[in-house]
């Protein structure tokens, strides 16, 4: 039971971290820009596509994971992209560039940045990361519409009312 409690907090935690850092730059389009140049990473070409599906990439895995639809692939995605976030952010520190990550809005070349402010944002995303991967490997959490819920498990139970769990290997003890 503690496993699927923990699975429920990591979704839900996480679910909003895309959704509210998603909406920051949907509602912000010429700072997502500034944010993903910042970085120096990308041909100028592909600043602007890139900056225009990020906010939607965050906001549609921080529905899914709200309510609970794709757990797993959502996990795996959200992972991917902590993976390639924190690669920008050391690449950033590493290069010697003073920039505000644009996590959470704002973003670009700021002064007064240094290594703490870096170990920061990397250690908050290393744990949101965490998270991604707690769900990819637990992805069965109470309050969710998924395959993982209850009531698809309800749906696939024999006429007796006996409920079928999820016996795929990922999903080894989670049966209460």
């Amino acid at each position: 039971m503690w496993i699927r409690i923990v699975s429920a907090a990591a979704r839900l935690g996480l679910a909003a971290v895309w959704l509210i850092s998603g909406w920051i730059k949907f509602a912000d389009p010429t700072q997502t820009v500034v944010a993903v140049r910042a970085y120096q990473l990308l041909p100028a070409e592909l600043v602007r596509p890139v900056a225009a599906v990020l906010p939607m990439v965050e906001l549609v895995l921080g529905v899914l994971l709200l309510v609970g639809l794709a757990v797993r692939p959502a996990a795996m995605l959200s992972g991917v992209t902590l993976v390639v976030l924190i690669g920008a952010i050391i690449s950033a520190w590493s290069r010697g560039l003073s920039i505000d990550c644009g996590c959470f809005g704002g973003g670009g070349v700021v002064e007064g940045i240094d290594a703490g402010d870096y170990v920061r944002e990397i250690t908050r995303d290393v744990v949101f990361l965490a998270m991604s991967v707690w769900l990819a490997v637990f992805p069965r959490t109470p309050l969710a519409l998924g395959p993982h819920s209850r009531v698809a498990l309800r749906r696939n139970s024999d006429p007796g009312g006996k409920v079928e769990p999820d016996n795929s290997p990922m999903n080894e003890g989670q049966h209460s």
